[in-house]
């Protein structure tokens, strides 16, 4: 009975091995006749469509870096959004109306100012919609008769459309129309940005509809965010499309034609870091530009982030006590109200505050004529030169010159030596310092002022060496140096001695100040402190990446007793029986000490004005801060005095109450604001 077994078992295991090897035999005959079919029959049709086959890559905009302050907020984001493109492959005009018609179904741009501006753009619209007409501005006979070209016909043809056909265009002709012209600002073949920030439902339509909107797309896509809204904005910058003077240049550098770049201040000095890398989009296409395949996408990754040495917080409380003292004493001005506060470290140069009442950008891009604060300079220039050494004194009279205006103080201060002629602010004892660098006698040279120019020329060396009158090296673009007055004459020599002749901007007040805080080191002064790593997790901060150290741009070497006896001097304004800001900085729980300036202008001549101007540091025996104050254009009446003290004196308490006490920077109540919504023009 075993042996039938076995031989049943083995007929059926044949007999399935025999079918398994007729149905792998069918199958390799079934793929060796599809191989057969695509080689030989198909094998053309498919090689023509490899040859027709056209890939076009298209950029994918990664987002740009994020700008903290230095305590970590957020100062300059990214708000992902949804924006609308359109690709131009050389498509026909009325094509490209016929899409942008469409369109406008889906969206709708501004028409505000279409009916005032874009006067050609709107003739040649009106002609794309109204051919016939337009083609009987000069007709084909015409043109053939006068033996003009097609371009010159059509400029003909253009300038020959009127003001009354333009004002025919409907407001729904004007919606198509800036949909039109978007399309028409683009590059062929590059996706031209349309409209950002459209409604979710708006995009869900558009993609919809996609095979009836060609060259249209909707893409990922990313705005500047500021979290404080106005603050400090005009100096972050702006970002926008590469401008068209630039535009080789960019391209030169690895950018695509709709790239969007820093176009000023932080976002143009730090477009190379601040920029993400670009991810790309593959199409690939046939010779009509319809879609062979799905695309391939490559992921970009944002910007580097910047880490700043601002103090938002700081500046907030700067901001608002200019504004406040601003409008309390508005009356007080000759012209517009307006003052300027610098803050920063006089030992890093880090920045902690550029504040201005009408514009921030003022602090490092605006001069104004400074006064007394800037004796301490010329005292310095006393000393080294020989002419004036320290403990000397002059006594201090109102003095007449030949052929100049007369000098004297605000009082009569007789017998002076440096520390006092700084303490109460003495002209004379600085106009001697300049007499006596040409070897002038008042008395007894008469109108022989020698080599005034070389009075100049010796002044203004000491006063660089500070910082006043050059640049201070600020990492951001566009500082103003200010206006040398040039060598006119002897007299603006002496004026030039206490302040009254060259201008200087606050910041290079603050570099001026803080070179006498820290005994004679020019630093230079910067606003962004680290370079950090991008991260993508909410509220983190990444690695820094590099970290900015001090750079030390010149050394006053002279005898360390001279920066001594000028920080006493400073010193005795404020705390001295006779200190012209005695005053002022009692509530302050450090020793202040610094130098009052009033200078005279005339503001929308001839009305009389004054500049007042602080400038200061604190604490007198360790500096950590340096500070300078502008006031351009108060009135000369005497209760017009002090604002710049006062601002001063508030600008150190709000520093030292933040260094016991922080709540963080005040966000705007309808929270932060998008690029597109701030002034268009932040350098005015």
């Amino acid at each position: 009975m075993m042996a039938v077994k076995s031989k049943d078992y083995k007929s059926h295991l044949s007999l399935r091995l025999n079918v398994l090897f007729f149905l792998v035999f069918l199958l390799f005959s079934a793929l060796i006749l599809r191989l057969g079919v695509v080689q030989i029959v198909q094998g053309e049709e498919f090689q023509e469509q490899v040859d027709e086959e056209v890939s076009v890559s298209e950029p994918v905009e990664a987002p740009r870096g994020m700008m903290y302050d230095r305590h970590g907020n957020l100062l300059v984001g990214n708000e992902l959004m949804l924006t609308v493109t359109y690709t131009n492959r050389n498509r026909p005009q009325e094509q490209l109306l016929e899409t942008a018609e469409d369109l406008n179904a889906f969206i709708t741009l501004d028409t505000e100012d279409a009916r005032d501006q874009y006067e050609r753009d709107r003739r040649e619209f009106w002609a794309l919609l109204n051919e016939e007409e337009f083609e009987e501005k000069l007709t084909l006979e015409e043109q053939e008769e006068q033996g003009l070209g097609d371009g010159e016909a059509h400029q003909i043809r253009i300038e020959a459309v009127t003001d009354e056909e333009l004002n025919s265009l409907t407001d729904d002709d004007l919606e198509v129309f800036m949909i039109w012209r978007e399309f028409n600002s683009g590059y062929n073949d590059v996706p031209h940005k349309v409209l950002r920030d459209i409604e979710y439902e708006e995009a869900a339509q558009i993609m919809e509809h996609m095979e009836d909107l060609p060259g249209v797309d909707v893409i990922r896509d990313s705005m500047r965010t500021y979290t404080y809204g106005e603050e400090l904005s005009s100096i972050f910058g702006r970002v926008g499309s590469i401008p068209r003077d630039d535009l080789d240049s960019y391209l030169a550098s690895g950018y695509e034609r709709n790239d969007e770049v820093g176009q000023s201040y932080l976002e143009a000095e730090y477009e190379d870091i601040l920029r993400g890398r670009p991810g790309s989009m593959e199409n690939f296409l046939d010779d009509e530009g319809n879609p062979i395949r799905a695309p391939e996408s490559t992921e970009g990754s944002r910007g580097s982030d910047l880490m700043l040495t601002f103090d938002m917080e700081l500046y907030q409380r700067i901001s608002e006590i200019i504004d406040t003292t601003l409008e309390q004493r508005s009356h007080h001005f000759v012209g517009d109200a307006d003052a300027y506060v610098v803050m920063k470290e006089p030992d890093t140069g880090e920045v902690l505050a550029l504040a201005g009442g009408n514009n921030d950008i003022g602090t490092f891009a605006s001069a104004f004529v400074a006064g007394s604060s800037i004796k301490g300079a010329t005292v310095l220039a006393g000393y080294d030169t020989g002419v004036l050494p320290p403990g000397s004194v002059i006594y201090d009279r109102p003095i007449e010159f030949p052929g100049s205006r007369p000098v004297s103080s605000v009082s009569n201060l007789g017998y002076v030596d440096d520390l006092t002629a700084l303490e109460r602010s003495s002209n004379i004892y600085m106009v001697e310092v300049a007499m006596r660098l040409i070897d002038y006698v008042p008395g007894v040279s008469g109108t022989n002022w020698g080599d005034f120019g070389q009075g100049y020329d010796i002044l203004r060396s000491y006063y660089q060496r500070f910082g006043l009158g050059v640049p201070t090296g600020i990492d951001l673009p566009n500082e103003f140096s200010g206006i040398d007055g040039g060598r006119r004459d002897p007299g603006n020599m002496l004026f030039l001695s206490f302040g009254q002749f060259d201008t200087y901007t606050p910041l290079q007040l603050a570099q001026y100040v803080s070179t006498i805080a820290n005994g004679g080191s020019r630093v230079e002064p910067k606003v962004v402190r680290e370079i950090r790593e991008p991260y993508n997790e909410p509220g983190e901060i990444g690695a820094v990446s590099h970290q900015f150290e001090p750079r030390m741009l010149n050394s006053i070497d002279v005898d360390d007793n001279y920066f001594s006896r000028i920080q006493e001097g400073f010193y005795r304004v404020i705390h001295g029986s006779d200190g012209t800001a005695r005053a002022y900085f009692q509530d302050v729980p450090v020793d202040v000490a610094g130098k009052t300036g009033t200078a005279q202008i005339t503001v929308n001549e001839p009305n009389d004005a004054n500049n007042q101007t602080f400038v200061g540091y604190a604490p007198y025996d360790e500096p950590e801060i340096a500070f300078s104050v502008v006031v351009p254009g108060a009135s000369t009446d005497s209760d017009a005095s002090g604002i710049a003290n006062s601002i001063a004196e508030q600008s150190v308490e709000a520093y030292y109450e933040l260094q016991e006490d922080r709540e963080g920077p005040q966000e705007p109540s309808d929270g932060p604001v998008l690029d597109e919504d701030l002034d268009d023009d932040p350098e005015e």
